[in-house]
């Protein structure tokens, strides 16, 4: 079983470094339009807050991709039961989600009202997205690419004939990468000017940010053998591109969150309501429903909920 697990972490297709390549060299073809700033670019004092939660998920993103390491590595999940995957998730989950009611104070939120903290909406916003990636999307890796989860314990602890610790688990997933999105449109957004260019330039750069996340989580989980594909190099090729449908629609949403202007390098004054934010993950996810069910349809597929 671990020479297979091996193999399969090994067995990228060849095509991927031409797929990759090519998207590092579209970036650097309008990276060379762009018009730079001069001097240092003003930092926005108003969006610290967005700024400090950003910076926590992805401090703490270093604690869970640990533990996750020990666990694989060590065949820990081996010894583990579904009371076991519940406990693991959602424990990691929770310092994420209870943070805005408990420590408010790691972004700097601790005089604002709960309601009205980024932190608040910024994990609502990601609770919404994941929970619906997960009772709905997930039905499109099923019937396209022909994956499922052969967990132990399955059907019990199944939402939707999603096991139910994934909902927990994807959360702090989707925290850490629009995190880090967050992060690199912002220094796009700072250093360079407004223009068609760069506006070019953020658009090709969530696409490719989107297909690389994909591509390596699809690699990170390939030796974990409860989560098995029909044919891997598709997954990592095809499969990647459709899981980057996710990404490519809610980097950039995610990014406007209490920053209605969309541009990161501009001071926040039009931040969003508790109920905006939740329309907004909820809108995002229709749009991502969409795309999935577009390329479906273009490959004669029948959509069915397990």
């Amino acid at each position: 079983l671990q020479k297979s697990r091996i193999c399969a972490v090994m067995d990228v297709p060849s095509e991927m470094a031409g797929i990759l390549a090519t998207q590092v060299a579209v970036l650097a073809g309008l990276y060379c339009f762009l018009d730079k700033r001069e001097g240092k670019a003003p930092k926005p004092l108003s969006c610290s807050a967005k700024q400090r939660c950003e910076t926590w998920f992805l401090l703490y993103a270093i604690f869970w991709i640990g533990c996750f390491a020990i666990i694989v590595g060590f065949k820990v999940y081996e010894a583990m039961d579904k009371w076991a995957y519940i406990c693991v998730c959602s424990g990691l989950a929770a310092p994420l989600l209870l943070q805005p009611l408990f420590v408010p104070s790691v972004t700097g939120e601790e005089e604002v009202p709960l309601m009205q903290r980024h932190c608040t909406k910024a994990n609502a916003w990601i609770a919404i997205y994941s929970f619906l990636g997960n009772y709905w999307g997930t039905h499109y890796f099923y019937c396209v690419l022909k994956a499922k989860y052969t967990l132990p314990f399955l059907p019990a602890h199944q939402l939707n004939g999603v096991p139910v610790c994934m909902y927990f688990a994807t959360h702090f997933y989707f925290s850490f990468y629009h995190a880090l999105a967050n992060k690199v449109l912002r220094v796009v957004s700072a250093r360079f000017w407004p223009s068609c260019a760069r506006s070019a330039f953020l658009i090709a750069l969530v696409c490719v940010m989107a297909y690389i996340v994909a591509f390596l989580e699809t690699l990170s989980i390939a030796a974990f053998p409860y989560y098995v594909f029909e044919n891997r190099g598709q997954m990592y090729t095809i499969g990647s591109a459709f899981y980057a449908c996710y990404l490519v629609v809610s980097f950039p949403l995610f990014a406007r969150l209490d920053h209605k202007s969309g541009d990161l390098s501009a001071e926040c004054n039009d931040q969003h309501t508790f109920f905006e934010a939740c329309l907004e993950s909820c809108g995002s996810f229709m749009i991502i429903m969409c795309l999935l069910d577009f390329v479906r349809l273009s490959l004669g597929i029948e959509f069915h909920v397990l």
